[in-house]
């Protein structure tokens, strides 16, 4: 989803698809590797697809829908050339065909974290919000763009170790560098990391004041008005809490007025890590922080509506939206393809390579009944992070929600990569 974010947890709801890492290169094959190895506390271990837990019971129709998504942009890898060229003699009706596929083509590869195999698998949607064009009394909650006057600046390792420098704008929304600068010249600006310390140390986002560039507004500041006169409004919504949880969930669909659809995605970020407002209201005895679920959090919003304001602004990360092309598929994730609806997952690209295929075996959301499927890593999530861990797409619309915001389950990923190629961190 983020760009969609995506991303987003809703337990405990610390999701945030904008910031998204670059997804890691896979190693080529070594043929002196064990078959079971650790990077850190990483660790993988190999087996047969066929040996997969109730394997040979899935339809792999959405399966291959999905990985056919990833192929639009995996398959200019040499690693992933072959299978994904393979995918076009494939019926999508013969699931033993499919499923011969991916035995035939693929080695799973068992994640670890240390002594354990399983991990927190959460589920995310693309909510729908009623809304307009027009503000009014019954619509006056802004939907943002992204402000003119909000900067981003990648800042390297050499820069951090100074913790200071100078940059230059390079388009309308970036800055760079300039090497060497030790003060700013005309149309150039000075930057201390030392006023950046909410924020990540290797992307910044600020805006300039007296020629110097300082954070970006935080989400209390925007309530107040700060910054709003540099950002757009793509749509005016009716409720407050929804427009939250959009933020989260880092797309949705706004059902305006006038008849028409205007789908959103992540635009940009005003670089504040994501604050989780599920643990706050854990951390003050309002909620067991098992039941700081999407449904739990906005039913204590709906009782505490005077403090409503006060909850949200816990959390200084204010996602800023840009308007999506109208399309029948999902909301475009991290990869870059729409997600496809159960069979798409968020995970931290620095274990598992965005658009490979991956084996998932959880629980439905408040049930002991297996949730066994063959997914896509094809999105990230700001609280998406280590080799076990992973967001579970439903799609969109209520009931999607209600699955999504129900899910915190234990659950085990099996990263599938074409034979002969290790997996990397």
């Amino acid at each position: 989803m983020s760009k969609f974010l995506r991303c987003l947890p809703l337990l405990p709801l610390a999701l945030l698809a904008a910031c998204a890492s670059p997804p890691p290169l896979i190693s080529p094959p070594e043929t002196s590797a064990p078959a079971t190895g650790s990077t850190g506390n990483v660790g993988f271990s190999s087996a047969s697809v066929s040996e997969l837990p109730h394997w040979q019971e899935q339809q792999f129709g959405g399966a291959l829908a999905a990985f056919r998504q990833s192929c639009r942009v995996v398959a200019k890898q040499p690693a992933w050339s072959s299978p994904c060229g393979d995918l076009a003699g494939l019926n999508p009706q013969d699931n033993d065909a499919i499923r011969q596929f991916f035995e035939a083509r693929f080695t799973a590869w068992k994640m670890h974290d240390g002594a354990r195999d399983s991990g927190l698998i959460t589920g995310y949607y693309e909510p729908a919000i009623k809304g307009s064009l027009t503000r009014s009394d019954r619509m006056p909650y802004p939907v943002y763009g992204v402000p003119g006057d909000l900067l981003t600046l990648a800042v390297p390792a050499s820069v951090r170790a100074a913790g200071q420098g100078v940059a230059r704008r390079v388009s309308a929304n970036r800055l760079a560098w300039v090497p060497g600068a030790v003060e700013a010249g005309p149309g150039q600006v000075t930057v201390m990391l030392s006023d950046f310390t909410a924020q990540s140390q290797t992307v910044i986002k600020g805006r300039i004041q007296d020629g110097r560039l300082v954070p970006y507004y935080s989400r209390a500041q925007i309530a107040r008005g700060m910054g709003v006169n540099h950002a757009p409004v793509l749509a005016w919504v009716g409720d407050p809490v929804e427009l939250f949880f959009m933020q989260i969930q880092g797309a949705g669909r706004i059902h305006l007025d006038n008849g028409q659809v205007l789908r959103v995605g992540v635009g940009d970020n005003n670089g504040y890590g994501y604050q989780s407002i599920g643990r706050w209201l854990a951390d003050h005895g309002e909620m067991p922080l098992s039941g700081a679920s999407m449904t739990g959090i906005q039913s204590w919003v709906r009782a505490h509506p005077d403090q409503q304001d006060a909850l949200f602004n816990t959390n200084p990360r204010y996602i800023f939206f840009r308007a999506m092309p109208e399309a029948d598929g999902g909301p475009v994730g991290t990869l870059g393809v729409p997600l496809t609806d159960g069979y798409s997952i968020a995970v931290d690209p620095h274990y598992i390579p965005l658009g490979a295929p991956v084996y998932l075996a959880t629980t439905w959301p408040s049930s002991q009944q297996p949730l066994t499927r063959l997914v896509a890593a094809q999105d990230t999530g700001n609280a998406i992070r280590g080799p076990i861990r992973a967001d579970f797409f439903w799609g969109f619309g209520d009931e999607a929600g209600e699955n999504a915001g129900r899910m915190k389950a234990s659950g085990s990923l099996w990263l599938l990569l074409p034979n002969g190629v290790q997996p990397s961190n």
